[in-house]
Formats: structure tokens, C-alpha cells, sequence
């Protein structure tokens, strides 16, 4: 036989036995989903839908400014919850810390299990100035209008805050007795970081020695279209949320006059920088909850993309060459640099003896600060560039294996049976991460099924929610509850 069919013959069997593994692990896939045991809230629709458009009305606005806020319409709120549900009222033992941040307690029977916390905020961000006449109905009115209930906190969170109580008023009124301990956690100031809200809470429950078993937050969502190769909505629960950072890069020289420049400015310098690293970018890398969502959604995918995905390991550079083709995706895997203020100059013929440019940065879990800047200055590689970063890394990552992350994905499951649950990494702040030091696993995941539209009204214009999300969110935060009470004690 000749050297070269010997090579042929030698190449067709490794090519063989390349499908031979891939096409097993295709075949192999197995479902990470548990069974759904379809549940419909049983109440009067009107009045909750009644009683959510009521929240709507008060505009909780948080500042960065703590004086500006207006705390009339944050006690207006206060006492609409105490009147709208009586029942929370009278069974749930309440605490407020620095007057508007709110610690429920509900009593479990069994003091042997830990409890579980409900989190959520009832602060909103403010309204555009010169954007108000782009809703179609007004931000504060709560009008509900073709089966849409619309104004701000719609999605983010109020959303949250009366679909819990909706849902802890509903299993007072049956008479049900949760065993563990059920904490409900509401801030005040989560859009403006949670100090006095989310922090000083998790710092009161830090001195009262209470360990949660877990804490679910806001954050991702049931997401249609998101994952390539998969016809699903995809409910996306967040195990960690990047860090963020604030990189500040700046240089100082001689000024002058316009018509006798150097071969390099203050601000061509710092434009060089940061074309530089918009050019360089942070290495990309499937791993943690970006690889875990993948992990889950593949056995549900159909045709190609399951095989490619089936095969992480031998098609990682497929992949990420994917997924790097767009932003929502791409963030799943480095962290990511967006120039967002350029300060220099003030009079057009004179140089600038000061340039400054601001980079926020998302970053990765398992990424430093010192890192991050590291990073910055081997890459701009100019010593003249002087380099600051500040900010807060990473949260940790909480875990798919216990059964904490299991019963949220089987409570989304019972309310939304077509959708696939699974983990990823959440790229926004949110108040959970002030809880992660008085939680086993603290997990991110807002129960409504939005499209990425939705997602940009969130902070944006005509922020509104379908009548069914609502009461699916309802629906969800009993399950969850209720789900969690099946589990075992302390452990």
C-alpha cells in the first residue's frame, strides 16, 4: 500500500471516530428540565390587577441625591401596602430599616429549617426630561389598557414587590403555614446602589445571626428568541452579576495654541488609548454560568446547533466566534469596555493641557480589579496615560447543584411549562448582591416573559406588563414557597 493511501486510510478513521465521539455525545444529551406540574392561581383577577395599577401611581423615584428624594410619595406607598394587604399585615411581623426599607417576617413551624428570603424593590427611576409625551399612556397612571397594565415599575420592580404580597396574601387567606421561616425584603434605593435599602437591611439581618438558605432577587427573566437554535422562551436564572468598574484615564501636558500643535494631544492621546482597547478587547472565554446556560439549553436545541453545542469542548471557537457576534451575547463571556464621558477643551483654537476619558467596565467572575487595570495599561502601553480603577467585582457564583437553584427552576417550570430554565450571568446591579454574605446561594430571576424590547422600556419609555405576566408572577412567588417547604431541614 502506498504512503499516501496508508495517510488516507489513516485520516478517514480518525474522521470516523471523530464523529463516532461527537455524534454520542449528541445522541447522549439528556434533558437537565424537571417534569412541570402546570399550576393557574385561583383570585379575583380584577382586584390584584386593580391593586398593582394602584402601586403603580406613586412615583417612588430614587436619587443619587438622598435629599431629593420625595419621601411623601414613599409613605403614601408604605400605607397603601398596609391597607391593600391586611392579611400581611396582620400575620407577617414587620421591621423598617432607616424608615423605608422593609423586613418582613412570616413565621415557618419548623424552627429546624432555615429560612428563605423574597427580595425585590419599590423605588423607580426617574422619567426623561422631554420623553414624556413619547408614552402612550402616562408613566404614573397605572392605566390598563388592551389586557397591558403601563407606567413605571411596571417590570422594574414593583412588579415584584406586590406579586410577592399578592402571592403571601393569597396563602394567608387558605390558611397556609409555611415550615420554614419566609422573609420578604424590600428596598428602597436599589437604583441608586441599595446602601440605605438592600445593604442596611442584609447588615441588620447579619447582626441577628439569620442565615437564608437562599434569596431570589430580580434579574433575568423568560426571554424569547435569546438562545441561537432554540424555538423556547428561555427563563434565564442568574447565578452571579458582573462586577462593575470604573476606569478613569488620564494625561496632562503643554497646551498652546491650535496652530502649533504636537505630532500627539492630550486627546489624541487618550482617543489612542481607547481605540486601543476597543480594538483589543478582554480575552473571551465560555465558562461559569455563560457554560452552564448552554449546558442546560442544548438538549432542548434542534439540528445543527445541538451538535455544536453538544460538543462545547471541541467547537468552543465556533461558539464564542458566535455568540461574539453580538453584544447581548458577547457580554456573556468577557467583560466588556464602554467609553461613556470624554472631558477636555474648552475654546476651539486652544490645546487642552487635560484630556480624561471614563470607561465602565462589566466584569467577569473570577476577575479583579487589579486585573482590570493591569489589563488597561498593558494595553494602551503608554506611560503618559495615567490609569485609575474603581468599582466592586464580581458577586459569587451560586451553585446549580443544590437544591435551592433546583426549586426556583421548578416553580418557573409549574407556572411556565413551554419555557427552559437555566443559569446564566446576570451583566446589571442589582440588590442581591448585598445579601450573598447571609445566603447560602442568592439567585436572580424576575418570573415574566418579555421580549428584548420589553427590556429596553424597563428604564426607557412606555414601560408596561401584560395582565398575564402579573398574575404569572403571582402564581410563581406562591410555587416558590411553596416548593421550598418541600425541601429537607437545616443542612
Amino acid at each position: 500500500m502506498r504512503k499516501w493511501e496508508i495517510l488516507l486510510l489513516g485520516l478517514t478513521g480518525l474522521f470516523v471516530l471523530f464523529l463516532i465521539v461527537t455524534g454520542f455525545k449528541f445522541v447522549a444529551l439528556t434533558s437537565k428540565q424537571p417534569a412541570a406540574h402546570p399550576v393557574k392561581i385561583d383570585l379575583t383577577e380584577e382586584d390584584a390587577v386593580a391593586r398593582f395599577s394602584k402601586a403603580i401611581t406613586y412615583p417612588t423615584i430614587s436619587h443619587q441625591d438622598y435629599s431629593q428624594f420625595s419621601y411623601s410619595e414613599f409613605d403614601g406607598f408604605l400605607d397603601f401596602l398596609k391597607e391593600s394587604y391586611p392579611l400581611v399585615d396582620e400575620h407577617l411581623h414587620l421591621d423598617k430599616v432607616n424608615e423605608y426599607g422593609l423586613i418582613y417576617r412570616w413565621q415557618g413551624s419548623e424552627e429546624t429549617k432555615k429560612p428563605i428570603g423574597l427580595t425585590a424593590h419599590y423605588d423607580v427611576v426617574p422619567i426623561l426630561e422631554g420623553t414624556e409625551t413619547d408614552w402612550g399612556q402616562s408613566p404614573f397612571s397605572g392605566e390598563v389598557v388592551d389586557g397591558k397594565i403601563w407606567g413605571r415599575g411596571t417590570l422594574d420592580d414593583k412588579i415584584g414587590v406586590i406579586g410577592i404580597l399578592e402571592a403571601v396574601e393569597k396563602l394567608l387567606s387558605e390558611d397556609f403555614q409555611p415550615e420554614r421561616d419566609v422573609y420578604l425584603l424590600f428596598g428602597f434605593d436599589e437604583e441608586v446602589g441599595g446602601e440605605k435599602g438592600a445593604q442596611a437591611i442584609a447588615d441588620e439581618l447579619k447582626q441577628r445571626n439569620i442565615k437564608f438558605e437562599f434569596i431570589l432577587d430580580e434579574g433575568g427573566a423568560i426571554i424569547e428568541g435569546m438562545v441561537p437554535g432554540l424555538d423556547n422562551p428561555v427563563g434565564v436564572v442568574g447565578l452571579s452579576e458582573k462586577g462593575m468598574a470604573t476606569a478613569e484615564l488620564s494625561t496632562e501636558g503643554s497646551g498652546g495654541h491650535s496652530s502649533q500643535p504636537e505630532n500627539r494631544t492630550n486627546i489624541g492621546r487618550i482617543a489612542r488609548a481607547i481605540a486601543k482597547l476597543e480594538k483589543e478587547q478582554f480575552p473571551a472565554d465560555l465558562q461559569g454560568p455563560a457554560e452552564e446556560l448552554f449546558a442546560y439549553t442544548a438538549p432542548e436545541m434542534k439540528g445543527a446547533m445541538k451538535y455544536v453545542f453538544a460538543n462545547q469542548a471541541i467547537f468552543e471557537p465556533v461558539i464564542e466566534s458566535i455568540l461574539l457576534e453580538k453584544p447581548a451575547t458577547a457580554a456573556l463571556l468577557r467583560t466588556t469596555i464602554a467609553p461613556t464621558i470624554f472631558q477636555a477643551g474648552e475654546q476651539y483654537n486652544a490645546l487642552p493641557e487635560k484630556a480624561t476619558a471614563v470607561v465602565n467596565l462589566r466584569v467577569m467572575p473570577g476577575e479583579s480589579l487589579e486585573d482590570v487595570r493591569t489589563f488597561i495599561e498593558k494595553t494602551i502601553d503608554d506611560d503618559l496615560v495615567q490609569v485609575n480603577v474603581t468599582g466592586n467585582e464580581a458577586s459569587p457564583v451560586s451553585s446549580i447543584d443544590s437544591w435551592h437553584f433546583k426549586a426556583v427552576q421548578q416553580a418557573a417550570r409549574n407556572v411556565y411549562p413551554e419555557a427552559v430554565i437555566a443559569p446564566y450571568l446576570m451583566f446589571a446591579g442589582s440588590d442581591a448582591r448585598h445579601y450573598d454574605r447571609i445566603a447560602d446561594n442568592t439567585y436572580r430571576f424576575l418570573p415574566v416573559l418579555i421580549t428584548a424590547e420589553d427590556l429596553n422600556r424597563m428604564h426607557g419609555s412606555n414601560e408596561h406588563i401584560s395582565i398575564d405576566n402579573f398574575l404569572h408572577a403571582i402564581s410563581f412567588y406562591q410555587e416558590i414557597i411553596k416548593t421550598a417547604d418541600q425541601q429537607a431541614g437545616d443542612q
